[in-house]
């Protein structure tokens, strides 16, 4: 009893073992080679800019794979690289009321992201990420923006985290 306890031991260590450094418990499945990620600034070069914008993204970008992976965020070249700009910021019409009027907005954002593997080149990508909110009309839209955008931006930046390192 005690032989066939220590070979499963064995055999769950050595499967452990094979595992590490390839994937986190976050689903990321990122090269062991890979130890550095550099996550450039994302210019705002929407037609109307959120001055926070550009901060925000790209500080919660580099906190996700800070938090999330064993990859060491770094300034200037990485094993891996992510640089992007927002390209769109606005908010339309996006639901009518039976009286013909705007019940809801919608407050939309798009990034471009290129993505930059230096361990793997076949992991490259170029790619626009859009998120958006709908929210009631009756609202002054200064009041709801700064969750809005905080909603948004979280979501692009899981688009581009699931995208970049857990090939979903």
């Amino acid at each position: 009893m005690k032989l066939r306890t220590l070979i499963f031991t064995l055999a769950a260590g050595l499967a452990l073992a094979a595992c590490s450094g390839g994937y986190s418990f976050t689903g990321a499945s990122i090269p062991p080679e890979a130890k550095t990620i550099a996550v450039a600034t994302f210019p705002n070069y929407a037609s109307t800019v959120n001055p926070q914008l550009s901060q925000t993204l790209t500080e919660e970008l580099r906190n996700m794979f800070a938090s999330q992976t064993s990859l060491n965020v770094v300034n200037g070249e990485g094993d891996m690289e992510v640089s992007g700009s927002i390209t769109a910021y606005g908010t339309r019409a996006s639901a009518i009321s039976s009286g013909d009027e705007v019940a809801m907005n919608r407050l939309s954002i798009t990034i471009k992201v290129k993505f930059v593997n230096n361990v793997d080149p076949n992991a490259n990508f170029e790619q626009s990420f859009t998120r958006y909110r709908d929210y009631n009309a009756q609202l002054n839209f200064s009041s709801v923006e700064s969750s809005l955008v905080s909603e948004i931006v979280t979501e692009l930046c899981e688009d581009v985290f699931n995208k970049s390192v857990v090939n979903w």
